[in-house]
């Protein structure tokens, strides 16, 4: 049986929020309708297919650039500047995120979102246009901005559009479409980089992001709270002290992920101190963020006040963390113990790729259907932990019918719940903490982007350590040491060695990958716990914003006739 919120824990109603409301700018904006089904016309779905372009250029980016990688860093000579090709872009995507929603508070949500699908297609441009390996990592310090721009103001923009109950089956609906998208991702990434022509890649982002800013200049007309500052005070008002606490521990916590375990070892001066710096800097973040002195917080304590909103958050780090096992270790496993090639790799991992989509759209049309959301986050965490269990017993004489058995499991089990984890966050909080939620939201799946792609691949490397000395050939053992375990995983490679040193090696890569997935299930597990705890907050039906879709003059007459 559910437990019955608490006080401080109580949804809000029309009239709670009504003792909260500032008026809508009227030189800009008139009123918000009521948006229900009834006012969903036209307008408010050209709106979610320019939401859902955007989303689904951004994931797409993320699927393509492993594939090109190699290629780029080969052409610009980039050598080990190669690990900021892909950190720069979470770098930047994570730690823009509280600032931007503190942003759309001060100035609208419109403007917001076009200004960042805008640089998003600017580092589209260039990338493609890159003359030197400076450029690539500026391109993609451009696009991470954008793109985290686009991940939190999606996920806002849906908010002040629909009621608490609704958002999952629209926000469930965003992660499939572009899930689905994602997965032809690699195949057009390899098919245009085979044929030399991988700047193609970022450019075709150029017409699809174009479509998007004109829909969007068009047809984005949002509300906006109605404000006496002048433009000097809202610059003065935001929390630039916290910004800079956010963005340097970040920087410091990624730096010393990027190399450590790569180029560095994790016991390296140099490495522990960014993980101690940064981590200390993220504490004096929270600290400021609760002293009287920090008037307006991009990340106010308040959202973590309440048990509910506290574990969504803590759900959601879980969540974004667990994805990276399957989309990372598998291909691993495909490729170093079954001798698989990278496109047959590509293809095995399909059963995850399409039922991710499938569990993230059931999630969030449950979740409005029935108005909860602890279900599905026990059943999604339940099935993820089954999963990495069953994982843990892969080898090289697994049945084929077993791991996609364990694939579907997976991929349900992270899709579930994916799309049921900003309602109940918002569900205890104010309409007006719409965006500093949603941002802190995306922040910390963002930064549980980071330790997701820093986990599996230190705990892989760990161990394979630890079992290289079983590896009898001194060829072998020199070849697979120093990290170098993960870029030589292929058949090629174990394919070189013959009779029991192939053994040997096969073997080395499969109980390494077994422990990294025995350590997934304590990720997993713990998140189950942890959605035990929360409580189950009815999802209110009605919309209680001052941001909303304008009304028309005729409408405005429609209404008054």
């Amino acid at each position: 049986m559910a437990t019955p919120p608490s006080d401080e824990e109580k949804p809000f109603s029309k009239s709670d929020a009504s003792k909260d409301v500032t008026t809508t700018d009227t030189d800009d904006a008139t009123p918000p309708p009521e948006n229900s089904g009834k006012s969903r016309q036209t307008g408010f779905w050209i709106i979610m297919a320019a939401l859902l372009l955007a989303f689904v250029i951004s994931a797409l980016d993320g699927a393509v650039v492993s594939t090109a990688l190699p290629t780029i860093v080969h052409d610009f000579n980039i050598g080990a500047g190669y690990v900021w090709v892909v950190n720069i872009y979470f770098l930047t995507t994570a730690a823009v995120q509280p600032f931007l929603g503190q942003l759309s508070d001060l100035w609208g949500r419109r403007w917001v979102f076009i200004g960042t699908v805008a640089l998003f297609v600017l580092g589209s441009g260039i990338i493609g246009g890159a003359s030197s390996g400076t450029m690539i990592i500026a391109g993609r310090g451009v696009q991470g901005v954008g793109a985290g721009g686009i991940n939190m103001m999606v996920e806002l923009i849906i908010s002040d559009l629909l009621p608490l109950r609704e958002r999952g089956t629209y926000i469930g609906l965003m992660f499939a479409v572009s899930s689905t998208v994602s997965s032809a991702g690699p195949v057009i990434a390899g098919a245009l980089t085979d044929a030399g022509q991988w700047r193609w890649i970022w450019y075709l982002n150029l017409p699809i992001g174009g479509l998007c800013l004109a829909m969007s200049f068009v047809w984005l007309r949002l509300a906006r709270s109605r404000t006496d500052k002048t433009f000097i005070q809202r610059i003065l008002s935001i929390d630039w002290i916290g910004a800079a606490f956010l963005v340097a521990s970040t920087v410091a916590i990624l730096w010393a992920i990027a190399y450590g375990g790569s180029t560095k070892p994790w016991s390296d001066g140099g490495v522990i101190a960014g993980l101690v710096t940064g981590h200390v800097g993220l504490i004096l973040f929270i600290i400021w963020q609760g002293l009287p002195q920090c008037k307006n917080p991009i990340a106010p304590l308040r959202l973590f006040a309440n048990q509910t909103s506290a574990i969504a958050f803590f759900l959601a780090f879980m969540n974004t963390i667990v994805i990276y096992w399957p989309l990372f270790m598998l291909p691993l496993y495909f490729q170093s113990v079954r001798g698989a090639s990278p496109t047959e790799s590509g293809v095995q991992l399909l059963p995850f790729i399409f039922f991710f989509p499938v569990g993230s759209a059931f999630g969030g049309a449950m979740m409005a259907k029935t108005g909860r959301y602890k279900p599905f986050h026990l059943a999604g965490f339940a099935f993820c932990t089954l999963s990495f269990g069953l994982c843990s017993i892969l080898d090289r004489h697994t049945h084929k019918a077993a791991y996609v058995f364990f694939e579907i499991f997976g991929a349900l089990g992270i899709g579930i719940p994916i799309a049921c984890l900003l309602p109940p966050v918002q569900a205890p909080l104010k309409d007006s903490d719409t965006a500093v939620s949603t941002a802190t939201f995306a922040f910390i799946r963002s930064f549980g982007s980071i330790w997701g792609l820093a986990i599996p691949a230190a705990i892989f490397n760990n161990r394979f350590s630890q079992l290289l000395h079983t590896v009898q050939d001194e060829s072998a053992r020199i070849m697979l040491s120093d990290g170098k375990a993960y870029q030589l995983a292929s058949a090629a490679f174990s394919n070189q060695f013959t009779g029991a040193t192939r053994d040997q090696v096969i073997a080395v890569y499969t109980a390494s990958l077994q422990r990294t997935w025995q350590i997934a299930v304590v990720f997993a597990g713990v998140a189950f716990l942890a959605a035990l705890l929360e409580r189950e907050i009815p999802l209110r039906q009605e919309l209680d914003t001052e941001f909303g879709i304008e009304k028309t003059e005729g409408q405005k007459t429609e209404e008054s006739a």
